[in-house]
């Protein structure tokens, strides 16, 4: 099965390392094939709503490296998106991503369907916005057919919420709660796929 992580970060930081750390995990599956997909490299504009994927049916107008997070993702059988907070929210650099999908909807409505989706995000504050920020990666599984998954109860029940204690990937790495939040949601993320992709 292949997996397709998305980091949004602008930076090399928290989020990159949980990320690989995800990816590393599922990995050691010899059902899972991960690729990892960072922004901070990669020239992807807004959606800018002209509506020509809707005519074209699927074809966006711009042209950058968004092409390339499109062949991933509808290769994908299961979707991890990571963000750092920005302003209790995901950062620009992700929506960004998220919304040019609108162009992946026009070729095809079930382009995404059964497809299965976790969250990691990563504040400077232990309660910065990381719950949105979720919501708001969810609502688009969610909109789009995606299974979204968290971590289950007691623990990470909106999927993975971590603390960088604005120290990047050196303070994430002390926040031991939040790991443990990361390791629920990426073991029921494994299970889950393992049970219904199989």
């Amino acid at each position: 099965m292949k997996i397709v992580g998305i980091c949004g970060s602008p930076r090399e930081g928290a989020s990159e390392y949980l990320l690989n750390r995800a990816l590393n995990e599922l990995e050691k599956e010899d059902s899972f094939e991960t690729t990892f997909i960072s922004i901070k490299d990669k020239s992807i504009s807004p959606c800018t709503h002209c509506n020509e994927c809707a005519e074209t049916k699927g074809k966006c107008s711009i042209s950058d490296d968004m092409d390339e997070i499109y062949k991933a993702l509808k290769e994908a059988d299961g979707i991890i998106m990571a963000s750092p907070i920005h302003f209790g929210s995901v950062s620009a650099q992700l929506k960004a991503v998220i919304d040019r999908c609108q162009a992946m909807i026009m070729e095809d409505l079930d382009i995404f369907k059964n497809k299965v989706g976790i969250s990691i995000v990563v504040g400077g504050d232990r309660s910065g916005g990381q719950e949105l920020a979720i919501q708001q990666i969810n609502t688009f599984y969610l909109l789009n057919k995606i299974i979204p998954l968290s971590g289950g109860s007691f623990g990470a029940n909106l999927g993975a919420c971590l603390w960088s204690q604005d120290d990047g990937a050196e303070g994430v790495k002390e926040d031991e709660y939040g790991l443990k939040t990361l390791d629920m949601t990426i073991s029921h993320f494994k299970e889950f796929l393992l049970e219904f992709k199989s």
